[in-house]
């Protein structure tokens, strides 16, 4: 049996540096949604801010929220006590099964999220500029099949 062949990696395109520019693209994208959260006056994390998304979509439990913030479950008890502090989400007792708990936005959140929701397409529109819609179905198109690959168990 022969070994398998290596490729050699694309000029430009080594998996150190394409992992460190997406890193670069995420970190890039989070430290603009901060600043125009900011600059807006709203005293919220980009965490926060994830978690409101999440919850405008609907309820969602902890775990949920804690993969799309990329906190640890005790980061994100400490985020949702913040977020209930303020009013913003309330947790309810799952009725069939009392050891879930499920978070949902209340009025006050979902004002809060109106408010919000635009910068994060401000950001979005930032990032983009540039792009042809066509290049920006594309490089949606692209990025989800690398995450897919990486996702994969094969």
């Amino acid at each position: 049996m022969r070994p398998a062949m290596k490729l050699p990696p694309s000029p430009g395109c080594t998996g150190s540096t394409l992992g460190l520019l997406f890193r670069q693209l995420r970190d890039g994208m989070w430290a603009r949604m901060a600043l125009e959260l900011a600059n807006a006056g709203h005293e919220l994390t980009f965490s926060q801010y994830i978690v409101l998304k999440e919850l405008a979509a609907g309820t969602a439990g902890v775990t949920e929220l804690a993969r799309s913030a990329q906190l640890d479950p005790g980061g994100m008890t400490r985020l949702l006590d913040k977020l209930e502090a303020r009013g913003f989400v309330a947790r309810v007792a799952d009725p069939s099964d009392r050891r879930a708990v499920h978070i949902n936005l209340t009025d006050t959140g979902r004002t809060m999220w109106e408010e919000v929701n635009h910068l994060g397409l401000r950001v979005r529109e930032r990032a983009m500029r540039g792009l042809s819609e066509a290049d920006r179905i594309r490089l949606t198109e692209l990025l989800m099949q690398v995450r897919d690959n990486l996702s994969s168990d094969d």
